[in-house]
């Protein structure tokens, strides 16, 4: 494996402005135009959903100074590991009593994704699961309350996609998709991701390789997506950055990498994603478990791999280029050993999941979105499978 080259420091500290499907402002220190943006979209009274992690790390405080003229008048920290329906009606409660008009969603994908579902539920009638992707909801998605999005991980890429995924009172961890869901402005500040500790950042970027590598293999025919997806692995894994982020936390040059490389995963997922998705989706959403689904995502990616092997040999054979690899390398065996040298789980049965627990995840997994745009699609006894090759 080729050592990271050192980056162009110039280049790294020169604010990116990407402008595909929002606008998305990418620099150290960029939350200092949170109340500007704020002002632009028309938002006078903006709550802050976030965690309590992050309130405890002060990083709500970081926020609320930079909000300054538009200052934030709610606050719900109360975001679960994987937003649900509950916490969703809860946090919508909050925002009507303060007679907000737009949101700041402070945080990874879970605080992002139940700020996108306060936004639709404060535009649209209830309940949730008529918009779910399973019923085709998206046609009765409009316009939503505006959103400023600020990722403090580097992995969902939330800040740039059309979904919001949350467990629904019934059970199914459902994807909510609309173009209307995509934040207007995402502020990108790879200083809120330095000192995230090192298993957290393992588990986050290989989500974010996940999102590219499954864009990348989905079926369908986008170029500039593939492109994206394949520039986000090479970025995360070929140069090292990921590694280098996990091994020092301080690692500034590495945080930015990693955060361009998951908004890069996000950005090429718009094509489709695959059955490492349907069976994380599935498992993540097993009572009394709270799996981090960046974690899943890595856990399954070999097994899944193995199973698509011959699907797409061309994709295949590039990349093992953007993973470092030469082309005689077997991926899948390259994906576990990237997870060992991460210090990441070396299966799920390290997670709490049991052998009783797979035909519930093989159900969940056959009637996720993800599913439909795999590269090869597994059935019942396939799945059932795959899950055992990742215990």
């Amino acid at each position: 494996m080729e050592e990271p080259t050192e980056p162009n420091t110039q280049d790294v500290a020169i604010m990116a402005v990407i402008s595909i499907v929002n606008t998305a402002q990418f620099d150290f220190g960029v939350i200092q135009q949170l109340a500007s943006v704020l002002e632009r979209l028309g938002v006078s009274r903006p709550m802050l959903v976030t965690d309590k992690g992050l309130v405890r790390a002060g990083l709500d405080e970081k926020i609320k100074a930079a909000a300054a003229g538009r200052p934030i008048v709610a606050t719900y920290d109360e975001t679960p590991s994987n937003p649900d329906e509950a916490s969703v009606l809860a946090a919508l409660q909050v925002y009507k009593d303060a007679e907000c008009d737009g949101l700041v969603a402070l945080g990874g994908g879970s605080p992002m994704d139940l700020a996108k579902a306060v936004a639709l539920l404060a535009t649209h009638e209830g309940p949730l699961e008529r918009f779910g992707a399973s019923v085709r909801g998206m046609k009765l998605i409009g316009k939503v309350a505006p959103i400023v999005a600020v990722p403090t991980t580097s992995g969902t890429g939330s800040e740039v996609s059309v979904g919001a995924v949350v467990i629904l009172t019934s059970g199914r961890k459902e994807t909510i998709i609309s173009p209307h869901l995509i934040p207007p402005v995402a502020l990108c500040d790879p200083d809120l991701t330095v000192g995230l500790p090192g298993l957290l950042t393992a588990a986050t970027g290989m989500d974010a390789v996940t999102h590219c590598i499954e864009a990348v293999l989905a079926p369908g025919v986008n170029p500039p997506l593939e492109a994206i997806g394949y520039d986000g692995v090479e970025r995360a894994v070929a140069e090292g950055w990921l590694a280098r982020a996990v091994a020092d936390g301080g690692d500034r040059d590495a945080r930015w990498h990693m955060m361009m490389a998951s908004l890069e995963g996000a950005l090429a997922f718009a094509k489709g994603l695959g059955a490492v998705h349907a069976l994380s989706h599935a498992s993540g959403r097993i009572p009394g478990l709270s799996l981090h689904h960046g974690t899943l995502n890595a856990l399954y990616l070999a097994p899944v791999l193995r199973f698509s092997e011959g699907s797409a040999p061309e994709k295949y054979t590039r990349l093992k280029r953007c993973l470092g690899v030469t082309s005689s390398a077997d991926l899948a065996d390259t994906v576990r050993a990237l997870n060992e040298r991460l210090g990441l789980p070396s299966g799920l049965a390290a997670l709490g999941v049991t052998t009783d627990m797979i035909p519930d995840i093989v159900k969940y997994a056959l009637t996720d979105l993800a599913h439909f745009t795999a590269v090869r699609k597994p059935t019942a006894d396939e799945y059932h499978a795959l899950v055992e090759a990742a215990l």
